[in-house]
């Protein structure tokens, strides 16, 4: 098996992972790294003034010995062109690009250039950044209004029982869109990795409120915590704990590794709603089949049991 150096989504989780205690093997379990490519990453990228391992840190020294290696050839403005269209007009995330590419033998180029070159183009006032996924949930952030998330727990103040993912009943919280206004809820077990996905006319506080309320009456007694970002769909979270034990948490703002379950479990989904399709005529019914698929399917953290069977036993 060839080895491919982290990303910085890795790095960030990595690093939020390592702070919190958790071993090599742990962390390249949830990873589906080797305890060796953690070991090695956190040598080579550390500090050297305190030995700490920062994801920002590690990106940046990681980036300059790839542009100092010989191996990485320039790259021209038509080949970039090729890239830029393929994200536009398909639109292909650039680890699609670069392993299409490598198959192709058309260009060699690492997907974690492609997002240097898009990062880059963003400065200089360029939008490539919005086909990015995840751009939709950046552009919804409006600033200068009213923030009426007053009084919200962070993230630090949740149980250490949450962190340390010793027992069922704490959950993170997220939106999945596609090409219209039409997306779903996403709402992830911690210890266990049980979803439950929940279709949404449009990303609204009534909308998440209504269909989360209704995914959470399947499981009564199994709800303590809810995780979630700061979009503003989540800006009613007083009506989900109102008449419920579930208590509501917010992670740190760009900090997405801290909601690392629902991120991962974001990614599987994409496989079966990838962010060109619209989600308009997409029932509930589907929406079960895909958590059902999901929840079914060995997890090697759990030594291959399924994310169903682990969230049943307890």
């Amino acid at each position: 098996m060839s080895y491919t150096q982290l990303n910085m989504i890795e790095r960030c989780t990595l690093a939020g992972l390592h702070a919190a205690g958790w071993g090599d093997q742990e962390i390249g379990e949830y990873l589906g790294r080797s305890r060796t490519t953690i070991w090695r990453e956190r040598k080579r990228n550390r500090a050297p003034h305190d030995g700490h391992y920062r994801a920002e840190r590690a990106q940046e020294r990681a980036v300059a010995r790839r542009r100092r290696s010989r191996r990485n050839g320039r790259i021209g403005a038509g080949q970039w062109r090729r890239v830029e269209g393929l994200l536009r007009g398909e639109p292909w995330s650039p680890e699609q690009i670069a392993g299409y590419f490598r198959e192709t033998g058309e260009l060699k180029i690492s997907h974690e250039r492609i997002y240097q070159h898009v990062w880059r183009d963003r400065e200089r006032g360029g939008r490539l950044w919005e086909h990015l996924r995840g751009a939709r949930k950046q552009r919804r952030k409006r600033y200068g209004r009213k923030d009426s998330r007053a009084g919200k727990r962070a993230i630090g103040e949740r149980p250490a029982e949450v962190e340390e993912r010793s027992g069922v009943g704490h959950w993170e919280i997220d939106t999945v869109h596609g090409s219209g206004k039409a997306c779903v809820v996403t709402v992830v077990e911690r210890r266990s990795g049980y979803v439950l996905i929940g279709k949404l006319a449009a990303c609204t506080v009534g909308q998440t409120n209504g269909r989360t309320q209704f995914l959470m009456a399947r499981h009564r007694g199994k709800f303590l915590t809810i995780t979630g970002d700061n979009g503003t769909e989540f800006h009613g979270y007083g009506e989900l704990e109102k008449g419920s034990e579930v208590k509501f948490y917010f992670a740190t703002p760009h900090h997405a590794w801290e909601r690392g379950t629902n991120e991962n479990t974001n990614g599987l989904i994409r496989q079966y709603l990838p962010k060109w399709q619209s989600m308009e005529d997409l029932p509930q019914k589907k929406c079960d089949a895909i958590a059902k698929k999901l929840n079914k399917r060995p997890r090697k953290r759990h030594a291959y049991k399924t994310p169903n069977e682990c969230f049943h036993r307890n």
